[in-house]
C-alpha cells in the first residue's frame, strides 16, 4: 500500500507545472539553436520526481511527472514521440531489458523452479554462512569480489548471496544497502574495470592549460586519485562495520527494519511493494525433481566464467553473453537433470513476469535522464556554482563534491556527472592552483561524489536494481541506506575542505 497523499502536496506541483508549461509557451516563437540550459527550470523535472519519490513513494508517478515537466519545458509536448520512443527504443534501454532484466528475471526463475538457490543457501548456512552476521559479511566480501561496479556487481551480488541472508533472517533493507555500497564504491578504488579507461577517456579529450592530455595520463590520475576518493573508502568501511554489526550510526528507518526481522523475522515491511514479485522469493519445485548444488553452480559458474575471464585476458568483460548463457546454461542443467520442457518455460516466463515492474522504472528512468540532458541541467549547475567558487579556492574540493553528489543524485548517474565534470571542473582546479596534489585532491572528490549520488538515487539503475536483485522495496532501500551515505559523504567532504584549508595556508 502506498503513502497516502494529503491534498496540500499536489498545489505545489501543480504551481510547477503551470511554470514549466508557461516556459515552453514562451520559447515557441524564439528563433535560433536549443539553449544550453533552461536556467533554474532545468532542476523543476529532477526536484519534482524527487519530491514525488520521497514523498508517496510512487516512483513510477514521479518519473512519469519528471518526463511531462520535461516536455513542457521545452515545449515538446508530444513526450510520446520527443522522449519515451527514442529512450525506450535506445540501444542502452534494450540492453538493460534485454540482460539485466529479462535475462535476470528468467535465471531468478529458474533458480525458483529447480531449487538450485535455496539448495546453495542450505549449503553456504551449514557450512560458511550460521548467522546474519556472517550471511552479511559474506555479502560484503561477495560484493569487493564482484568489483566490476554499477548493474553487474549489483545483479552479480544480489543473486548469489541472496537465498542465504534470507535463510538467516536478513533483513531486504540491509541486504540491499550492502549490495549497493559495494558496488560503484569498490569499483573506484579497486579500479580494475572499466571505471579507468572510462574517466580516462573524458578527460584525453580535453586540454588542460593548452596542453593536450593523453590516455595513459589521464588513467595515471585516476590511479593517483584512489587515496583521495574518501567516499569511496568510507562508504565501503561503513558497510563492512554494518555487516559486522559494528556500525555505530544506521539511521532510525534501518534501526526499524532491523529490529523487525529480528524480532517477527519478516524481510520486509508489511506495506512494503519489493521490486521481485512474491512468486519469485518462493520455491516451487515440481514434484519428482531432486535439487542440486549443479543446478546453481552451472549457471552462476557461466556468468562469472564469461563476466571475468575474458576481462582478466583482454580488459573486457563479454557482460551480455554472460547473462543470456547463464540462463540457458540454467535451463539445459535442469533439463538434464529431469525436469521438463513445461517446467522450464514456466520457470523462466514466471521470471521475466517477476521483474516487470523493474522494466518500467528503468525504462522511464532512462527516460528522465535524457530529459536531464536535454534541459543541460549539469550545466545549469556548474555555471551557477563555479564564480563563487573561484574565490575561495581552498572549497573547491568539498563544493565539487557536493556539486556531483546533486547531480548525480538528480540524473542517476555516476558516468553522466562524470562525462560532464571532469572537462569542466580539472581545468578549473588547475586554474586555481598548478599544484598536483591539489589537483589530485579535487579528481577524488569528483570521483566519490558523483557515486553518492549513483548510489543512492531512487531514478538509479544501480539503486534499481539493488532493490531488485534483493528482493526490496524501491523506496526502502533508498531511505534506509541515505543516513549512513550521507554521513560518509559528509565526513568526507570535511576532510576535502580541511586538507585543502591547509594545503593553501
Amino acid at each position: 500500500m502506498r503513502k497516502k497523499v494529503s491534498g496540500w502536496l499536489w498545489l505545489p506541483i501543480v504551481l510547477m507545472i503551470g511554470a514549466a508549461l508557461w516556459h515552453g509557451i514562451s520559447q515557441i516563437d524564439t528563433a535560433g539553436e536549443a539553449p544550453k540550459h533552461y536556467d533554474f527550470f532545468s532542476l523543476l523535472p529532477a526536484l519534482v520526481t524527487l519530491f514525488i519519490c520521497f514523498y508517496t513513494r510512487n516512483v513510477i508517478l514521479a518519473l512519469f511527472v519528471g518526463v511531462l515537466m520535461g516536455g513542457l519545458i521545452t515545449a515538446q509536448y508530444n513526450i510520446i514521440n520527443a522522449y519515451l520512443i527514442p529512450s525506450l527504443g535506445s540501444s542502452k534501454y534494450a540492453q538493460i531489458l534485454l540482460v539485466y532484466l529479462w535475462a535476470l528475471g528468467g535465471l531468478i526463475g529458474m533458480w525458483n523452479k529447480n531449487g538450485g538457490a535455496l539448495h546453495f543457501a542450505n549449503y553456504m548456512a551449514g557450512r560458511f554462512v550460521s548467522s546474519r552476521r556472517s550471511a552479511k559479511l559474506f555479502t560484503w566480501i561477495m560484493g569487493v569480489i564482484f568489483h566490476q561496479g554499477g548493474t553487474i556487481s549489483t545483479v552479480l551480488t544480489g543473486t548469489t548471496v541472496k537465498p542465504v541472508a534470507d535463510r538467516e533472517n536478513v533483513s531486504h533493507e540491509e541486504l540491499s544497502y550492502i549490495v549497493d555500497s559495494t558496488a560503484s564504491p569498490v569499483a573506484t578504488i579497486i579500479p580494475f574495470n572499466a571505471w579507468p579507461a572510462y574517466i580516462g577517456g573524458l578527460i584525453a579529450i580535453e586540454s588542460l592549460s593548452g596542453i593536450i592530455v593523453d590516455a595513459d595520463t589521464a588513467v595515471n590520475w585516476f590511479f593517483r586519485a584512489i587515496p583521495f576518493n574518501f567516499y569511496g573508502w568510507i562508504a565501503v568501511f561503513f558497510t563492512l562495520l554494518f555487516s559486522l554489526d559494528k556500525m555505530f550510526f544506521v539511521g532510525k528507518r534501518m534501526r526499524s527494519a532491523i529490529e523487525r526481522v529480528k524480532q517477527t523475522g519478516k524481510l520486509d515491511r508489511d506495506e512494503a511493494q519489493p521490486m521481485l514479485a512474491k512468486e519469485l522469493n518462493q520455491t516451487r519445485v515440481p514434484e519428482g525433481y531432486r535439487p542440486g548444488m549443479i543446478d546453481f553452480l552451472v549457471p552462476i559458474g557461466v556468468l562469472l566464467g564469461f563476466s571475468i575471464v575474458p576481462w582478466l585476458l583482454a580488459g573486457s568483460p563479454m557482460i551480455f553473453e554472460a547473462f543470456g548463457l547463464s540462463v540457458l546454461a540454467a535451463m539445459i542443467t535442469s533439463r538434464i537433470r529431469g525436469m521438463s520442457l513445461d517446467n522450464i518455460f514456466d520457470g523462466v516466463i514466471d521470471g521475466i513476469k517477476g521483474v516487470t515492474v523493474g522494466a518500467i522504472i528503468l525504462g522511464l528512468a532512462v527516460t528522465l535522464g535524457n530529459v536531464s540532458e536535454s534541459l543541460g541541467t549539469s550545466h545549469y549547475i556548474i555555471e551557477s556554482t563555479s564564480g563563487f567558487l573561484q574565490q575561495v579556492p581552498y572549497i573547491l574540493p568539498g563544493a565539487l563534491m557536493f556539486i556531483c553528489m546533486f547531480i548525480a543524485f538528480s540524473i542517476g548517474s555516476s558516468w553522466g556527472t562524470y562525462a560532464v565534470m571532469y572537462p569542466i571542473a580539472l581545468p578549473l582546479a588547475y586554474a586555481l592552483s598548478p599544484d598536483s596534489f591539489y589537483f589530485t585532491l579535487n579528481f577524488g572528490a569528483i570521483l566519490g561524489g558523483s557515486v553518492f549520488g549513483d548510489q543512492c538515487s531512487p531514478i538509479s539503475d544501480t539503486t534499481i536494481l539493488s532493490a531488485m536483485a534483493c528482493g526490496a522495496d524501491l523506496m526502502d532501500h533508498v531511505l534506509t541506506q541515505l543516513p549512513m551515505a550521507l554521513l560518509a559523504a559528509g565526513i568526507s567532504a570535511g576532510l576535502y575542505v580541511v586538507i585543502s584549508y591547509v594545503h593553501f595556508m
